[in-house]
């Protein structure tokens, strides 16, 4: 398997869930299940584009989001999210 991925990000449950705009909410009802989202929205990642901590669903929705294996998120590092998803 090649490296295709720049960071290696760990997921870690927020002490405070943060807020996600409901455009990122509204994309991702498709992709997983209510309940899934619902406990996705307690996770947080120390995001290395931003430099800054982002709630999982934002990173989730990220276009340099590569996949999530065992509470790990490999990012490409490229685009950061839109600057309206970011709140707080």
């Amino acid at each position: 398997m090649s490296a295709d991925y720049k960071f290696k990000v760990q997921i870690f449950p927020a002490a405070k869930p943060r807020r996600v705009p409901k455009v990122v909410s509204d994309e991702l009802k498709g992709a997983a299940s209510a309940k899934a989202i619902s406990r996705m929205k307690k996770e947080s990642v120390d995001c290395p584009v931003l430099k800054k901590e982002v709630a999982f669903l934002v990173c989730f929705a990220c276009p340099s989001f590569l996949r999530r294996v065992e509470g790990v998120v490999d990012c490409a590092g490229g685009q950061p999210p839109p600057a309206d998803w970011i709140i707080g």
